[in-house]
């Protein structure tokens, strides 16, 4: 049976930018176990709950109707998504597990121009009960984090088999995806149509920024001076300089200028060229709250909060940090630590041995 949802190998942070301990948040969050440790989906297995996708910072796993509900979610007058246990309105989704942080914040922005209303079944009685439960407790967080947020309107109205005639009558926002749908070229019809013969199509694509953050900082920019809470990173001032975590981000949300001053007095080729000032430059809509900077920065310099951004930070490039790397006050070769002396020369000087004499 053909499956919804496709692993983008390109998007998978392991492939990015390969880690020592590897990301399983998919392998691990998925509730029937449908996720081999390669990435694989059992068929069988999956119920398209879209957990995978909530839980995947990248986009590494993705459904295949994305850009149709972007297109539904921009274009339509009323915004109506439902489950397939709920009454047939609107757009229907796999689950609202689907939904991660971005995703619900899209919503939110949106809800401030239109009516947006989400309408389940009885998920209590549903298999995909703990995808739905993850979800909720996202939504109550940014509402924690946002209580000032416009209003989504959630719903449970299960399908009984009788609201046909309901259905039609509040289908208005079926019709604009029709008309969107219709304006596709054949070419693109026909790419659409083998990508459901072959799943394995779509997954070689790749992009740098998830899609529901581009479609949040889309949302967003209507709302220019507005501030919605961001989890973005701050570095404190027990930074050591060492540019450790621009080297490891997979997302290039976080990079290192750096200005040199060669000494030309010093001939010596054993010598290193001195880096007098390094800058570490954030893009806040690159981040994925991968925490790899955080793991390892061995000052313990690194942290994440909630700090409200506008549309121009959240799109920008923020200077972060500003310092000196430090050198050896003995050899003059960098250190990454806040001592004076590097490994070698500390262990090699016998008044600083101290631990690392026999």
């Amino acid at each position: 049976m053909t499956c919804q949802m496709v692993f983008h190998n390109g998007n998978c942070l392991n492939t990015k930018k390969p880690y020592a301990r590897s990301c399983k948040l998919c392998i691990e969050g998925c509730p029937h176990q449908a996720i081999s440790e390669f990435r694989e989906l059992n068929t069988r297995q999956c119920t398209e709950c879209g957990v995978c996708m909530a839980v995947c910072p990248s986009d590494g796993f993705a459904d295949q109707t994305m850009d149709k509900l972007h297109d539904y979610l921009f274009h339509a007058e009323d915004v109506i998504l439902s489950c397939p246990k709920a009454i047939p309105l609107g757009f229907e989704i796999p689950c609202i597990g689907m939904l991660d942080r971005d995703s619900w914040m899209t919503l939110m922005l949106l809800a401030k121009d239109k009516p947006a209303k989400i309408i389940t079944g009885v998920c209590a009685d549903c298999t995909d009960r703990q995808a739905c439960a993850s979800s909720v407790e996202t939504f109550k967080q940014i509402h924690s984090d946002w209580p000032e947020h416009p209003v989504i309107q959630i719903q449970v109205r299960p399908d009984k088999g009788d609201t046909i005639e309901s259905g039609n009558s509040e289908g208005v926002a079926q019709n604009s995806v029709g008309q969107t749908n219709s304006q596709i070229g054949w070419r693109q019809k026909s790419r659409e149509k083998i990508e459901e013969w072959l799943p394995s199509m779509a997954a070689d694509e790749a992009y740098a920024i998830p899609k529901s953050r581009q479609w949040l900082i889309e949302a967003f920019e209507a709302s220019s001076e507005e501030k919605i809470p961001f989890h973005t990173i701050s570095i404190a001032d027990s930074c050591t300089n060492c540019g450790v975590c621009a080297a490891i981000c997979p997302q290039g949300a976080l990079q290192k200028r750096e200005e040199r001053n060669p000494d030309p007095i010093r001939l010596d080729p054993t010598k290193e060229e001195k880096i007098t000032s390094l800058r570490l430059i954030y893009e806040p809509q690159k981040c994925v709250q991968c925490h790899r900077c955080l793991e390892t920065c061995r000052s313990q310099a690194l942290e994440f909060n909630y700090k409200p951004l506008t549309h121009r930070f959240l799109t920008g490039k923020i200077l972060i940090h500003e310092g000196s790397p430090k050198y050896c006050s003995q050899c003059g070769k960098r250190i990454f630590d806040n001592g004076e002396l590097c490994l070698v020369c500390a262990t090699s000087d016998p008044e600083s041995r101290g631990f690392f004499s026999l």
